[in-house]
């Protein structure tokens, strides 16, 4: 190899056969394949007179990621000896205050750059200010201290090969160096194209700094980093976990059989602030959402604008039935109609029971269909109430009348006279979540997932509260809470008792020619 060139102007500290030397070591698979090798290589640990002096290495908890990365590394090489395609490398990490999150990620990023050779970078963060001030902060110190610090320069937003190493690469190595940075990438919710990078068949690795606060959008655009087959591709997203919905939770939930997670108890991390962390506890209290969130690592029971918390919907699910039951509570059907490729849902509820009856879910598109299916369950349940949404069940609403069914058409959108609420879906979905900590509902992810995802929201002078929109939802990555809203249908209409009702059983659902029908939340 004959680089560095011998000119004075390369830029090395060393001479060229030290320099040789140095690239070597660094390039032996036996420290280019393991990041905690690498770590341990080229940062001056113990060393008088540094930054590092009085630390002997990473913490346990970052070893074990740093070499869990190995190990993935030598699977993959298998993987490719077998004619299997590579897999990419998917981590998870949520933590409590201050247990070395961003020091983690700023190793990784160096080692992707020193030993990935013409490999990209991509670094973001859940805004430019943690960007900018610790993400690539973090980045810039350690690269500072590397023993090749010299084979990059670095600018308030990136790391790039500095000239004589990118020439070298080029011209010796025949390596494209036209993507081997680490930059910092902010990101538009809006525009999330934006955040598109490039493809490399050198290498990709994606660092999220505080990723519970980065939007879906970001997180489907990201996925397109990694279509090249190749061996070196990681994505690596740490957060405290402020939020319990969004793709970061997800990571630890739903998605959890495509990540490697964990959670770490800043208590437990060597060198912890003890006197800070038990200081949170002792003033919240050990169970409370703080202690979670900035002590234990673990997702806070209700987010701040969340307005169902996941604890009160899993209580709901494990609740047992009541014994007796109640059978003269009214039984309430409630249906939201399907919209945009989303299926209809019908749920029921008597009293606290919302469990016995299980949901149904129709996928057909032709209102004469769907009117026909809510029908059939109307017959078979015999229901004191039939809700509907009318904002895609004007056409079901109209047939079922049309074949002599009494329904009570619901606009979400529209007025509601509860006071303090913006419209009638947020003053309906505040009834639920009164109702839930004494319900039984089903144990259903999905149920779970729809009823704990809407956030609420301020609106006008008075900060009049505003249940989250399903389009907004679904910017966030959510799925629309069709099966929450079928739930939310059935608190939409109060109706007595059937012991209190002065009328004969009857068929309860049937309305006589020329009876009035009743519309809830109509808009003006």
């Amino acid at each position: 190899m004959a680089f560095p060139p011998k000119q004075s102007n390369s830029g090395s500290p060393y001479s060229v056969k030290d320099e040789k030397t140095l690239m070597t070591e660094i390039w032996d698979p036996e420290i280019a394949e393991d990041p905690y090798k690498f770590v341990m290589f080229v940062f001056p640990w113990g060393k008088a007179n540094t930054p590092l002096a009085a630390h002997k290495g990473p913490k346990n908890w970052q070893r074990d990621d740093l070499e869990a990365i190995a190990d993935h590394i030598q699977s993959n090489k298998e993987r490719i000896a077998r004619g299997i395609e590579p897999q990419v490398y998917r981590e998870a990490t949520s933590s409590g205050r201050g247990p070395g999150k961003s020091a983690k990620l700023g190793w990784l990023s160096y080692w992707n750059m020193s030993c990935n050779l013409g490999s990209s970078t991509i670094i973001t963060a859940n805004s430019e200010t943690q960007l900018k001030t610790k993400t690539m902060a973090e980045l810039g110190k350690w690269h500072t201290l590397a023993i090749n610090s010299h084979w990059f320069e670095r600018q308030t937003m990136a790391l790039h090969p500095t000239q004589w190493f990118k020439d070298a690469l080029r011209k010796q190595l025949k390596i494209d160096t036209g993507y081997y940075y680490a930059q910092a990438q902010l990101w538009s919710e809006e525009d999330p194209d934006s955040f598109a990078g490039a493809h490399n068949p050198h290498g990709m690795l994606v660092e999220y700094d505080e990723a519970s606060g980065i939007p879906a959008p970001i997180w489907q655009v990201t996925e397109g980093f990694f279509t090249e087959p190749v061996l070196h591709r990681y994505w690596v997203v740490n957060s405290n976990p402020r939020k319990n919905t969004g793709p970061f939770f997800e990571c630890f939930h739903k998605n959890r059989a495509f990540w490697l997670y964990k959670s770490i108890d800043a208590r437990k991390v060597e060198g912890a602030a003890l006197d800070v962390l038990n200081g949170i506890i002792a003033q919240y209290g050990e169970d409370s959402d703080e202690a979670r969130v900035e002590v234990k690592g673990e997702f806070p029971k209700q987010g701040d604008d969340q307005l169902i918390s996941r604890e009160t919907v899993q209580q709901a699910a494990a609740r047992p039935m009541p014994d007796p039951p109640d059978n003269h509570a009214p039984l309430i059907l409630g249906v939201d109609v399907g919209r945009g490729g989303d299926p209809s849902v019908i749920r029921w509820r008597r009293g606290r029971d919302a469990r016995s009856i299980p949901r149904r879910e129709n996928k057909a598109r032709d209102n004469m269909a769907v009117a026909h299916w809510v029908a059939d369950w109307i017959e078979k349940t015999d229901p004191d109430a039939v809700c509907i949404d009318a904002g895609a069940g004007t056409g079901v609403i109209d047939k079922l009348r049309e074949l002599k069914y009494r329904v009570h058409e619901i606009w979400f959108g529209g007025k509601t006279l509860d006071p303090g609420y913006f419209d009638l879906r947020t003053s309906i979905w505040v009834r639920m979540a009164d109702w839930l900590p004494g319900a039984c509902i089903d144990d259903s992810t999905g149920l779970e997932d729809d009823l704990a995802g809407p956030e609420k929201q301020y609106v006008g002078h008075d900060g009049i509260t505003k249940l989250e929109s399903k389009d907004d939802m679904k910017k966030r990555g959510l799925a629309s809470p069709n099966d929450g809203d079928a739930l939310a249908l059935t608190f939409a209409v109060r109706v007595a008792r059937r012991d209190r009702q002065a009328l004969g059983r009857g068929r309860r659902a049937g309305i006589a020619p020329g009876t009035d029908y009743p519309i809830f939340g109509a808009k003006a």
